[in-house]
């Protein structure tokens, strides 16, 4: 069993898992501290209240509210459940993204913008076409199914052809991809101003909403619920999250199981003895990056297709969180795809508590994001942690191994060739004379 345990440990992947799961517990220690510290300096929360709030850090998503004697109840919670899905299938598109560029040896720092150009993209067409179901235009006669296909391909087109530019860049160019992306950034921020800036699709229906581009429900184009509706009644789940998995295992098909998958990652190992193989490291870059806006722009399409959103057109002037929150999601889970599903459930799930902290408690959600903030820092020193795992593991086997050569030794008799000098060395050492 020793034995076993031993050579699980051995692996490669078990050492990033295990890595991962140090940064989250170190970020929940860290944050847990963080919440002592604040309720015994602060005279309006107390020592008393320390407690709550590290049971809603830990366990927020399941908190139900407060019973009649004003202690925290615990339980399923169908509407934080399904909130945390729904916050998750961006930030699952967006890792996605960041992850598929690294595993071709480039940093897509560039998903925000990405994700600003999918969003643009899928709104304008989503709202721009008159559906049957319309509350903005009369007679619309398309379906609004097909609308939001359109919508969803136009998202995803944007993000591919803004993330492409970071890729010719750098190819034809040399230019540092992560240099690249940040200009792009900022360009499509002040593009997407240009675009919504006086834009018939404010919202003028609703008073005060005037900042707001209109939903896409107003158009009668929202994504299916698919039946979450039922098992998470009162949350904003819905069939985004089935396809962002299914996006996410199509990825992991792409990388793992295909011959194009092959070559992005021969690309990324070592540029110059791809191309000496036959492959054309200038196309794959492109692709590469091409394809990792395309998954960016698919998580914009996903979020502002539900039907429940609204996007504010001047949040161009602070870039989309979402686009930056895709890189701990794809560090977390050490670029693979399928671990991305589960990392950005994690940091959705950090959201939930984070707002459940506020709601319940004097504390604010603020010291979630400390506690997200210490992850990615140590998310980003993966690498030196399955280090020192390795290490360790090394130290405990050489005493084992330095005994069992004592003992071999010992046991063993000295035979004549042992006593005897090698031949060949015997022969060296006469050649000399």
């Amino acid at each position: 069993m020793k034995e076993r345990l031993s050579n699980l440990y051995a692996k490669d992947g078990v050492k990033t898992v295990l890595s991962s799961i140090i940064s989250i517990i170190i970020g929940m220690v860290v944050g847990s501290i963080i919440i002592v510290i604040v309720g015994a300096c602060t005279s309006s929360l107390g020592i008393n209240s320390v407690g709550e709030g590290i049971q809603l850090v830990f366990g927020g998503l399941f908190s139900t509210g407060r019973d009649a004697a004003g202690n925290l109840t615990f339980g399923f919670n169908s509407t934080n459940l399904g909130n945390m899905l729904f916050r998750a299938f961006p930030l699952i598109m967006t890792g996605l993204s960041v992850a598929i560029a690294q595993k071709t040896g480039l940093f897509n720092i560039g998903a925000p913008g990405q994700y600003l150009m999918g969003t643009a993209a899928t709104l304008y067409v989503a709202l721009s076409i008159p559906t049957s179901t319309s509350t903005l235009y009369e007679g619309g006669t398309i379906p609004a199914w097909l609308v939001w296909l359109l919508a969803f391909l136009a998202g995803m087109l944007a993000g591919a052809i803004w993330g492409a530019i970071p890729g010719l860049v750098k190819a034809y160019l040399n230019i540092n991809e992560v240099l690249a992306c940040i200009m792009c950034n900022w360009i499509a921020a002040n593009l997407v101003t240009w675009m919504f800036d006086g834009s018939a699709l404010r919202n003028t229906l609703e008073s005060g909403k005037t900042g707001y581009i209109y939903k896409t429900s107003y158009n009668g184009v929202a994504t299916a619920k698919m039946g979450l509706d039922n098992i998470f009644p009162d949350s904003q789940v819905n069939g985004g999250i089935v396809i962002a998995i299914v996006m996410a295992i199509l990825v992991y098909i792409l990388m793992s199981k295909t011959t194009l998958g092959y070559q992005l990652k021969a690309c990324g190992s070592n540029r110059h003895a791809a191309r000496y193989a036959g492959i054309s490291d200038k196309r794959n870059i492109v692709l590469s990056m091409a394809i990792a806006g395309g998954l960016a722009g698919v998580g914009a399409s996903l979020y502002y297709l539900s039907g429940n959103t609204e996007f504010f057109w001047s949040t161009y002037q602070s870039l989309p969180d979402a686009g930056f929150n895709g890189i701990p999601v794809a560090l977390l889970a050490a670029n693979n795809p399928i671990g991305v599903i589960f990392t950005a459930m994690f940091m959705s799930m950090l959201d939930i508590c984070g707002l459940q902290l506020t709601n319940l408690t004097a504390y604010n959600e603020y010291i979630t994001d400390v506690i997200i903030a210490v992850i990615v820092y140590l998310s980003a020193f993966s690498l030196v942690i399955k280090q020192l795992l390795s290490s360790r593991k090394k130290h405990q086997s050489e005493p084992a191994a330095a005994a069992d050569t004592t003992s071999d030794d010992a046991a063993a008799p000295p035979t004549e060739d042992d006593t005897e000098p090698d031949a060949a060395v015997q022969q060296t050492v006469k050649g000399d004379d």
